[in-house]
């Protein structure tokens, strides 16, 4: 069974974002391993420097690039704007296509609302857009985790991609 890990920076504070996040986890148990991590959110202004959100990014990036290097045999993915958009089957078929390579681990990563360090874009073996579209990094988290259990109920011909 696959282990995947979602690595966040920030925690959710929402209760219908926790229940929904929470719904999503025990589904995708059937499927696999899922890990919420959450890192913490680098302390900032109401109204940072560019070199002050440089900084944090710097700091977070640090942090996964640490879980990154603990990790062998994964493929890891950084959630950003400028990725690849990948409808719901292109997903299930690249999730498939992680166990094909002989890889057991996935690793997602979602930055903060100031985006993720381009050192850990770099590291990563791909780059994955949810849409054009700009959202909360706190709604990101529930999307994607619905996303990766529509993706493994396609691949395990589940019924709930119609």
């Amino acid at each position: 069974m696959m282990n995947v890990y979602l690595v966040t920076v920030g925690k959710l504070k929402e209760k219908y974002l926790v229940s929904a996040c929470n719904e999503y986890i025990k589904r995708l148990g059937a499927y696999c391993n899922i890990l919420v991590e959450e890192l913490p959110e680098s302390r900032l202004p109401d109204e940072p420097s560019p070199k002050q959100i440089e900084n944090a990014l710097a700091e977070e990036g640090r942090k996964m690039l640490r879980l990154m290097e603990n990790r062998k045999n994964s493929c890891n993915i950084a959630m950003c704007i400028e990725g690849k958009m990948l409808s719901s089957e292109e997903l299930a078929q690249r999730v498939a296509q992680i166990s094909v390579n002989g890889m057991s681990t996935l690793n997602i990563f979602i930055g903060s609302s100031f985006g993720i360090s381009e050192e850990v874009k770099k590291a990563c073996d791909m780059r994955l857009s949810m849409s054009p579209m700009t959202f909360p990094h706190q709604l990101a988290r529930v999307m994607l985790l619905e996303q990766l259990y529509r993706a493994f109920s396609i691949n395990g011909n589940g019924k709930y991609h119609k």
